[in-house]
């Protein structure tokens, strides 16, 4: 699954450190921004930030201008940090179309805990359906699989090991592993009839091929 990306915008340098530290841990690509200003440049030049940090106290454009101006665009979630508790902050952000609000200091363990508590409720967050890794997306549900965009056409039996391989990225997989996991137990052949399946898998994943690896003498791995 390819990381999300999340902006963090305060003016505080060791502020952005501490948050990006631990959303960096937790699996996730941080962009730092040191304004509003520098926030919305990096926002609309991305394109794909799954969530934003805000917070409300800046120089040049402070946090709500900043999500006024984002919010005409997007509706990509925002958590607006504050030093300040104030009723009055708090509904103005709200209003706004804040998703959380977090009063400074707070724990950084609750703030990740926070972030994906909504990209989860916004369903950002990809479900077990949907595999997504160095540019293969593979859709069980609709059994489709893209390349950089582009939808390629397998046989079931191509699409139930890709599926396999990407479930398992960075294990070596034994050829009689992939046969028991993939063919379920009922295939008696010969275990060669996988290396038959991965050579026409690779051939119609073109330089994505290569991402499957043969281990000479045990069976592949698929390794982004």
């Amino acid at each position: 699954m390819e990381k999300m990306k999340i902006l963090v915008v305060d003016d505080e340098a060791r502020m952005r450190k501490l948050v990006s530290d631990f959303l960096t841990k937790s699996g996730y690509t941080v962009l730092e921004a040191g304004d509003g200003s520098e926030a919305l440049d990096i926002f609309f030049e991305q394109k794909d930030i799954a969530l934003v940090i805000l917070d409300v106290m800046m120089p040049k454009m402070d946090g709500w201008q900043t999500c006024r101006e984002i919010r005409q665009y997007s509706k990509v979630p925002i958590i607006m940090l504050t030093a300040r508790s104030d009723e009055k902050d708090e509904l103005q952000g709200f209003q706004l179309g804040v998703d959380e609000y977090i009063s400074k200091p707070f724990s950084p363990k609750i703030l990740v805990a926070r972030v994906e508590a909504i990209l989860r409720r916004t369903g950002q967050t990809e479900s077990e359906d949907k595999l997504s890794m160095g540019g293969i997306v593979l859709d069980k549900e609709a059994h489709s699989v893209t390349i950089d965009g582009k939808e390629i056409e397998l046989s079931y039996k191509e699409f139930e090991l890709l599926a396999y391989f990407m479930e398992n990225k960075g294990i070596a997989l034994s050829r009689e592993k992939i046969l028991n996991n993939v063919w379920n137990y009922d295939y008696f052949g010969d275990a060669r009839t996988i290396d038959t399946h991965v050579k026409k898998l690779r051939s119609k994943m073109g330089e994505k091929g290569d991402l499957i690896k043969t281990i000479w003498g045990m069976g592949y791995k698929f390794e982004v």
